[in-house]
């Protein structure tokens, strides 16, 4: 007796998708761009040979849009789902809207998600959680959390641990934004708070803000424009700091006070 064999999808130049081929096509949605290291990190290649042979394949098959960063002497490709991968994936394409191929140069948008993505990327794929945590989820925003406050985080993660879940807010600042936006930020993030809205999004009953700065003196200077409005919810880290295993580390100050301080704690 004979059967029907089930097929692999075909895309264009007998390209096979393989599950890791859409793993790394939901994460890049995710990312909404990505370079080599975090989307082989994110489909969980080993290799850079492999990883560097699939996405050229991905983009030859236009499930990728590539685009280059750096200077022409050492530039660098990033990644982007493209109108037919979101397709495959079920996933709107939300990277750069630049041309196949082109030389990105200061586009301080892709440069502040690539930041955005290394936290992403530590937290969900690398050790950025102690043993005693677990990753829960992710979430992207595109549009205000809720329609009466005008706020849009560069992400939003659910940690277990200790027995309860933990949320934060992420947002990553590398020296683009004026000080004074960020006391409106901080304004914003309370009313989240005090109002409610957020136990009826999210179902916690509270959250942090996790800011990661690209310096310190950056990170004094935020730190300043939030203490003005709140002691309270905040945590500032630079992103040199709390990269890897340092992010739950003792790398973090609060609003006010010196003392640095470890993000998660046992319960005593």
């Amino acid at each position: 007796m004979t059967g029907s064999k089930k097929r692999r999808p075909q895309h264009r130049r007998g390209l096979s998708i393989q599950p890791r081929d859409l793993d790394l096509l939901r994460e890049d949605g995710i990312m909404r761009v990505g370079n080599r290291d975090q989307l082989m990190a994110a489909a969980g290649f080993h290799s850079v040979t492999r990883i560097n042979t699939r996405l050229l394949a991905l983009t030859r098959a236009g499930l990728l849009r590539r685009f280059f960063i750096g200077s022409e002497s050492g530039r660098k490709a990033i990644y982007a789902l493209s109108a037919k991968g979101g397709q495959l994936v079920n996933m709107p394409p939300r990277g750069p809207r630049r041309r196949q191929d082109e030389f990105l140069v200061a586009d301080f948008f892709v440069l502040h998600q690539l930041a955005v993505n290394l936290v992403y990327c530590d937290l969900k794929f690398g050790h950025a959680l102690p043993a005693q945590a677990q990753f829960v989820n992710w979430t992207a925003f595109f549009e205000p959390i809720v329609p009466a406050i005008s706020l849009i985080p560069d992400g939003y993660v659910e940690v277990r641990a200790y027995g309860r879940n933990i949320a934060a807010f992420l947002e990553v600042d590398l020296g683009h934004e004026r000080l004074a936006v960020w006391a409106t930020k901080a304004k914003h993030y309370l009313q989240l708070a005090v109002s409610g809205e957020f136990s009826r999004h999210f179902h916690l009953p509270q959250f942090r803000v996790l800011v990661l700065v690209n310096s310190k003196r950056r990170l004094q200077s935020i730190r300043g424009a939030v203490a003005s409005v709140t002691p309270k919810i905040f945590w500032f880290a630079t992103l040199e700091d709390a990269r890897g295993e340092k992010f739950s580390g003792p790398v973090w100050l609060r609003p006010e006070g010196d003392t640095y301080q470890p993000l998660f704690e046992q319960p005593s």
